[in-house]
């Protein structure tokens, strides 16, 4: 396992300047305390510099001289609140999947001397600072580092894919990947390694978002029956805003149609000849979609089952909803139908392959509506 003493870098030059950027980054969130310290900034640039800069420093430090990565970790460990030597032995033993104590060495009592110091230095001169700026900031930026450190691992270890989120912190949504190679440096993760099945749409912090799902959303909708005409009602016009791009629509594949099949309602009223499979994977879901349509209304039918995305479907219009669970780019990539009508995020892509159009469903619901259609498509 490897000891707290910070090695010499082995890095390959062109990482220099990624290098030196981290640095003089890391200076700054040093003035930015300085200058402008406050609750919420004491803690987002603790939970920001901790997984990104003492992060990749931990990783692959940035000095080829041992005395400048020893001086640099005392350096963030006075910015971070928080022993470097101490913080880079226990990330690496999650790495190596040991659980065992972290080892005290006289680099990690020299940076905890440090850290007392300067938080006597405080108590000392502005003691209420300390109590009610500094340390209640400190505590929430560490709270934000484990819920960021639990998600990334509550499922397995799990990626982000997001171009904002990894901009601004240096590829660390390539979660599973860095695990895979954690000795690659942070730039090379997206290049150099395919994308994981195991993804979240949200960075870890958010990854909570998971939690409050669509599905418990649908059966709140399902309580009122004023929620409901607002959905029904929001959904059917962008609906007939992007159908008549379809062509001429026969069939029609509604994939987690189930629980409240708003969808198969609104088809079923705009398209009234033709046929509609609602395809879900829960029977629960299916039952309650049922309860919806007449039973002898032979236009409509459910099939319990998981839909893939690499499998064809014959249908003429393909249905994919915002709470679809597997590989969307795929099947976006590559229609599996003559023509899909794909829910998003209102902050999702703008456009996709092979998109005749999209709609705002509604600014309250975030969302959005597109349609593909392949280009053999009549």
């Amino acid at each position: 396992m490897a000891s707290a003493v910070l090695p010499r870098s082995s890095r390959v030059p062109r990482h220099a300047v990624w290098d030196a950027f981290l640095v003089s980054l890391s200076v700054g969130h040093g003035i930015v305390l300085l200058a402008a310290p406050s609750i919420p900034v004491i803690a987002l640039l603790l939970w920001w510099n901790a997984n990104t800069i003492a992060h990749n420093f931990i990783h692959r430090p940035f000095f080829r001289s041992p005395v400048a990565n020893r001086v640099f970790s005392a350096f963030l460990s006075l910015v971070l609140g928080l022993p470097q030597t101490m913080w880079r032995e226990r990330h690496l033993l999650h790495h190596a999947g040991v659980e065992r104590r972290v080892r005290i060495s006289r680099a990690t009592v020299f940076e905890i001397a440090l850290v007392l110091l300067l938080w006597g230095v405080m108590v000392w001169a502005v003691p209420g600072f300390f109590l009610f700026v500094y340390l209640p900031g400190w505590v929430l930026g560490l709270g934000l580092c484990q819920l960021q450190g639990y998600y990334e691992h509550a499922r397995g270890t799990t990626s982000h894919y997001g171009r904002i989120y990894n901009t601004l912190f240096f590829n660390d949504g390539f979660h599973v990947e860095h695990h895979r190679r954690p000795h690659l440096h942070w730039s090379e993760l997206a290049r150099t390694t395919p994308l994981s099945e195991s993804r979240s749409r949200w960075p870890p912090v958010l990854r909570w978002l998971d939690q409050v799902n669509l599905v418990n959303l649908e059966r709140l909708v399902l309580r009122s029956r004023l929620l409901q005409r607002f959905v029904l009602s929001v959904h059917e016009r962008a609906f007939r805003r992007l159908v008549a791009g379809a062509g001429d629509v026969r069939s029609v594949t509604v994939v987690g149609g189930g629980l409240f099949p708003r969808t198969a309602l609104i088809l079923r009223r705009l398209m009234p000849g033709a046929h509609i499979t609602i395809v879900d994977a829960d029977a629960k879901h299916l039952a309650a979609a049922r309860g919806f349509f007449d039973r002898d209304d032979e236009c409509v039918s459910f099939v319990q089952a998981i839909w893939v995305p690499a499998t064809p479907d014959a249908a003429d219009l393909l249905v994919l909803p915002l709470a679809f669970v597997g590989d969307r780019t795929r099947a976006c990539r590559n229609p599996p139908a003559r023509a899909m009508l794909v829910h998003t995020w209102l902050w999702g892509r703008s456009a996709y392959p092979h998109e005749r159009g999209n709609t705002v469903i509604s600014w309250l619901l975030l969302k959005r509506l597109h349609l593909l259609v392949r280009p053999d498509a009549p």
